[in-house]
């Protein structure tokens, strides 16, 4: 029987303190407390459709910013990511979602390829969602994929409705990601020609 693919993380800063356990082999179960409502609206997304278990708390600062924990949470998603693959042998690697809601279409293509790269293009209709801050969408990908060492395309289609727009994305990340980590049974060895990632 083949081991669950775990790992817990604890980041500390002068900013930020973040507790965070993954299981890739999970069901999409998730615990996620950032003090950021909107956040953990979209995390908990994120995490149901990925089918990935994910236990998340965060202190941060968020009455000055909530840039700090955003960012830090993405770094953190990626190091539990890149910690839980382990030597990657038999996943699929490559993940992609096309992912309507409502008038809005969201396009999210990613490949575990130890190369971390973010293009991101999506244009919101607001600025802020309640108090959250729709530019740290994009910081919260670009730490993700930094430092989960996976290149990440984000391409929002059209739509109108800026929480349509975001929302359409973390569903479309929870997908492809569920994809890209899950094991194909005719795959023993590392997804790569080369033998390695």
């Amino acid at each position: 029987m083949k081991r669950h693919r775990k790992a817990e993380i604890h980041r500390k800063t002068k900013e930020t303190e973040i507790t965070l356990k993954i299981d890739l082999d999970g069901s999409g179960k998730h615990s996620i407390q950032t003090r950021i409502p909107f956040f953990d609206h979209m995390l908990r997304l994120l995490a149901y459709h990925s089918a990935v278990d994910l236990i998340l708390k965060a202190k941060g600062d968020p009455e000055v910013d909530a840039h700090h924990t955003v960012e830090d949470v993405g770094i953190c998603l990626g190091e539990g990511l890149r910690k839980a693959l382990g030597e990657m042998k038999g996943i699929r690697r490559y993940g992609m979602a096309l992912i309507p809601m409502d008038e809005t279409l969201a396009s999210i293509a990613l490949d575990l390829s130890m190369r971390p790269s973010l293009v991101f293009h999506m244009k919101p209709k607001r600025s802020r969602i309640g108090s959250f801050d729709l530019e740290l969408v994009e910081e919260f990908f670009k730490a993700f994929s930094n430092h989960g060492k996976f290149t990440l395309h984000i391409n929002l289609l059209y739509g109108r409705n800026s929480h349509h727009m975001v929302e359409a994305v973390f569903k479309g990340m929870g997908r492809a990601l569920r994809e890209a980590v899950s094991r194909d049974e005719r795959l023993t060895e590392v997804p790569s020609t080369k033998g390695i990632l």
